[in-house]
């Protein structure tokens, strides 16, 4: 989470954080924000059940801003060009998330049994940031019915065109040991 908030404290273009933990991580993470210095931190806050019931709670922090950009920790590898290149496609349509297009050949499958294999020149990697003028997002969350798996979903639901922009194949989503290790490898390439 550091390496994250670090960047984010870095980047002229952001004004205030909001760090959303669960409840038993709060203390430390306010601790976490005074031991670094981090000054935009505006609010460390719990999260929910779900991951769309963090970045809700997050998002009811953040008042009197024009854009939210929505990162998650899982993604320790993120930069300040993916920041930026995030804001700047927004203006756009009002949201945008990074990602990459998927190399690998993907099959839509139902009980173990191959339906369809998918056309792999249409198919992308959705990462974070995802970013989202502010009024764009929470009505999104407001109307918000059923699980997601990222907040593009929310404002797709809504009939609102979504941005791709480039992401980065190095801003790798850490959910195993091996994805730890291939993070800790690339770390060391940037110098981090």
């Amino acid at each position: 989470m550091a390496r994250v908030i670090d960047v984010f404290e870095r980047c002229r273009l952001i004004e205030r954080i909001v760090i959303v933990l669960g409840a038993l991580n709060l203390e430390w993470g306010r601790r976490l924000v005074v031991e670094q210095g981090w000054s935009k931190v505006s609010d460390v806050c719990a999260g929910g059940e779900l991951r769309q019931d963090s970045v809700a709670a997050g998002l009811s922090h953040l008042t009197d801003c024009c854009w939210a950009v929505i990162h998650d920790g899982a993604r320790p590898l993120l930069t300040e060009d993916l920041i930026s290149r995030g804001l700047a496609a927004a203006e756009e349509t009002g949201a945008a998330v990074a990602a990459v297009p998927v190399g690998d050949t993907i099959k839509l499958a139902e009980g173990g049994l191959v339906c369809e294999t998918l056309p792999r020149d249409k198919l992308w990697a959705v990462q974070t940031p995802q970013v989202f003028r502010i009024d764009v997002i929470n009505q999104a969350y407001r109307k918000a019915e059923g699980e997601v798996t990222d907040d593009a979903s929310l404002v797709e639901q809504m009939g609102c065109p979504v941005k791709l922009y480039a992401g980065s194949y190095d801003n790798i989503k850490i959910t195993t040991p091996g994805d730890l290790a291939v993070a800790e490898v690339l770390v060391k390439k940037y110098g981090g």
